[in-house]
């Protein structure tokens, strides 16, 4: 009789995707069950603005038709029954915390993608049973505790891993094994490959090269000339390889970031500064209080249309103040957006973080001088907003009727890309 540790493999691993389904719904489905339970509901970034866009649908609301990013006047025209819910994002993160926490149960090697996905690296794990079983444990737990559906994917790496929890939603477990590979994966399109965008798939096609199959069969040296060193990974991940590690995460964060989503296009140069302006408060805020400092600063763009740039700009010192932060991000974003044209959602990501105490600060007298003055004020406009609440001490350039005027309010509050209070109980930042 084989016992469980005869399904793990002797060299190898067995990695788990978990991926939460239409999680904020389902939050709000299982919060309260007798107003959204089956019903078709949709969280809004702007539920009073008929202009306002769908964040989110219920499995019941996207079978009327309702999409992410839809308007919500065209989503309620297509489903007049439609519930809309504001975003609660203290509550999802309560949820994410808990299924976190479950996941963690099972093994160290967890690694968190975002507020309702995570990667789990099970091969040590044979006492809890075989891969499937604790697949399948793991989401009736969930099922169970939480009230929360959930598609799990089960592989020998990341890559494979990610590509299985999609192919069964809600509630589906899928096996994904190297050998697999060419017979379920090959016909694809090639954009449906993790880890490809819109982009590369239209440069691959340009190349003739259509399906993941086409893609895994390419000459690599063409590949490397047109991507790079990307083009040996492109190839490589076609062919179901990937050897990156789960990342626990028993460490520091490695970035802290807000995005929000406006309630319509925004052109005017002012309002966008005020949004980054609100950003860069909150995102500096929560680097000060976990005593981090960083180097780089990265800006979030999106448009009506849901096409997404990133852009970033590496710092010449390491710094927490919100000032220089807004100031980069204002710059990053004329250099890399034409002026007028209209943009959806906006966001602040802080990258390479490090300790303050540890951090190589080189000032000349000036600047050191006013750099402990700037210390001195961070010090006491935190105090008293820790004190007395987020809005309680605002310049007047915050103050607005945007979402991003909303973000000290950590009950409505959030992104997906905010995950460092999964670390720490005190993630108020």
């Amino acid at each position: 009789m084989k016992k469980a540790s005869d399904y793990y493999p002797r060299n190898g691993r067995v990695i788990l995707h978990i991926d939460m389904n239409a999680f904020y719904c389902s939050v709000h489905e299982a919060s309260e069950p007798d107003l959204y339970a089956g019903k078709p509901i949709a969280v809004a970034g702007s539920v009073e603005l008929r202009k306002g866009i769908i964040v989110t649908s219920s499995y019941a609301a996207r079978a009327r038709g309702i999409r992410t990013g839809m308007l919500v006047g065209q989503a309620l025209r297509l489903c007049p029954d439609l519930l809309l819910i504001r975003p609660d994002f203290e509550l999802y993160r309560d949820f994410s915390r808990k299924f976190i926490q479950l996941v963690y149960q099972y093994s160290p090697l967890v690694e968190t993608m975002s507020i309702d996905e995570c990667f789990v690296d099970i091969t040590g794990s044979s006492q809890f049973g075989t891969p499937l079983e604790i697949a399948r444990e793991i989401q009736q737990r969930i099922r169970m505790e939480l009230s929360l559906p959930c598609s799990i994917g089960v592989a020998p790496n990341k890559l494979l891993a990610k590509m299985a929890s999609d192919m069964k939603k809600p509630n589906g477990i899928s096996v994904l094994r190297l050998r697999d590979v060419p017979k379920l994966l090959w016909s694809r399109p090639c954009k449906e490959l993790y880890g490809i965008g819109s982009k590369t798939a239209s440069k691959l096609l340009k190349l003739n090269i259509r399906t993941i199959g086409e893609l895994a069969a390419a000459d690599e040296q063409i590949l490397v000339r047109q991507f790079g060193v990307y083009g040996q990974w492109l190839k490589q991940s076609a062919n179901g390889l990937d050897d990156s590690p789960v990342k626990a995460e028993k460490e520091p964060n490695k970035s802290i970031g807000h995005t929000t989503t406006l309630p319509y296009n925004f052109t005017d140069p002012e309002d966008i500064r005020r949004v980054f302006l609100n950003l860069a408060d909150q995102t500096a805020r929560r680097m000060r209080r976990q005593k981090l400092v960083c180097t780089t600063v990265q800006i979030t763009i999106r448009d009506p249309d849901m096409k997404t740039i990133t852009r970033s700009t590496t710092l010449n010192q390491p710094t927490e103040h919100t000032d220089l932060i807004y100031k980069e991000a204002c710059r990053l974003f004329q250099l890399n957006w034409e002026t007028g044209k209209p943009v959806r959602l906006l966001g602040i990501t802080l990258q390479n973080l490090q300790p303050k105490a540890e951090a190589a600060i080189q000032l000349d007298l000036f600047e050191l001088e006013q750099s402990c003055k700037k210390d001195k004020l961070n010090e006491a406009m935190d105090q008293i907003r820790d004190k007395f609440g987020e809005s309680s001490l605002l310049t007047a350039g915050m103050i607005g009727e945007d979402p991003s005027s909303l973000i000290r309010n950590h009950k409505i509050r959030g992104t997906s890309l905010q995950t460092d209070f999964l670390r720490s109980a005190d993630d108020e930042g």
